[in-house]
């Protein structure tokens, strides 16, 4: 059935409830639209465009416009509607991910490995974390290397410090020391990446999408909870996955496929991330909101000055 006017925009899933935004993160971290080509996105996006004008082109049936969507969602800037660069894209975490955790998981003995994997691991996650960053805050080339040095340089430090530690440690021990690596990364790499948010304030709106101002409070609670979504994303994998191949490996069945035990830990880390990239998105809503009486003074007073009581909550873009 064709449509006269659909809001485009409206959430397919209410977003005030996590079983509601896992369904929406379900959707758009599909790995299969990673591959599509960028003439498919670019006319997905073109097709949203039209609709939000109020043009829907004859003959365009809803499941064409949430299919539209889905594709405008996963692959372009909720801020800017620039196409994001295809890796730091949450729909291709799965694949992405799986690949760089089963390695790290794999090749944890050695402190050249232990290096470069850490190492391909925190510039990925740069990558995610620049691509995905609220684009209302700007950020230069410099402090994106300050940033990136910084993340891999505590992931390296972690890792090989740890690794060294745990030479006399219990196996599985040593098997843990790839997550404790990627979770204090994490609260390094994603902070500093977007440190204009935390330095000069995070856009922030009312209800109804009028810019209020900015404000550094909220820029720390929305990187707070991105943190806190990142290393939720990795751990079940991380901590579980080392329990599971450490009792398969004692099966005689497992000591001779050695070669197989890389590929077979990649593949596992795929099932987790399935399921974990979108859980862990879905921890907090992506249109992040805070009290107005917790906000910085001078912001405070100046919502209470221009509308009274009438704001009583200030929303954001928290990222992901």
């Amino acid at each position: 059935m064709a449509l006269r006017s659909f809001d485009i925009d409206a959430p397919r899933w209410d977003q005030s409830t996590f079983m509601g935004r896992l369904k929406h993160f379900f959707n758009i971290t599909d790995c299969r639209t990673a591959i599509l080509p960028d003439s498919r996105l670019d006319e997905a996006k073109a097709l949203v465009d039209s609709c939000r004008a109020g043009s829907i082109p004859p003959g365009t049936t809803e499941e064409q416009l949430h299919y539209a969507k889905k594709l405008y969602d996963s692959a372009f800037h909720p801020d800017t509607g620039d196409r994001m660069n295809i890796i730091g894209r949450m729909s291709f975490q799965v694949p992405g991910g799986m690949a760089i955790t089963g390695c790290m998981l794999q090749f944890y003995r050695t402190v050249p490995a232990v290096v470069f994997w850490q190492w391909v691991n925190q510039s990925f996650n740069a990558l995610v974390n620049y691509t995905n960053r609220n684009a209302a805050s700007p950020i230069t080339p410099k402090q994106i290397g300050i940033a990136y040095v910084t993340a891999t340089s505590t992931a390296l430090a972690t890792a090989v410090g740890l690794n060294l530690y745990t030479k006399k440690a219990p196996p599985l021990v040593a098997r843990w020391v790839p997550f404790a690596a990627v979770a204090a990364a994490n609260c390094v790499n994603i902070p500093m990446m977007r440190q204009q948010e935390i330095l000069n304030g995070i856009s922030v709106t009312d209800e109804n999408g009028n810019k209020l101002g900015h404000s550094k409070k909220a820029a720390v609670k929305g990187i707070t909870q991105v943190v806190i979504s990142r290393i939720t994303m990795a751990a079940p994998g991380m901590i579980v996955l080392p329990i599971i191949m450490q009792r398969l490996e004692k099966y005689k069945f497992m000591q001779r496929i050695t070669y197989l035990h890389g590929p077979i830990q990649v593949m596992m880390v795929g099932v987790f991330l399935v399921f974990m990239v979108p859980a862990a998105c879905s921890l907090f809503p992506q249109r992040c909101s805070m009290a107005v009486s917790k906000l910085e003074p001078d912001l405070r007073d100046s919502i209470r000055s221009q509308y009274g009581d009438a704001v009583q909550h200030v929303y954001f873009n928290k990222g992901l």
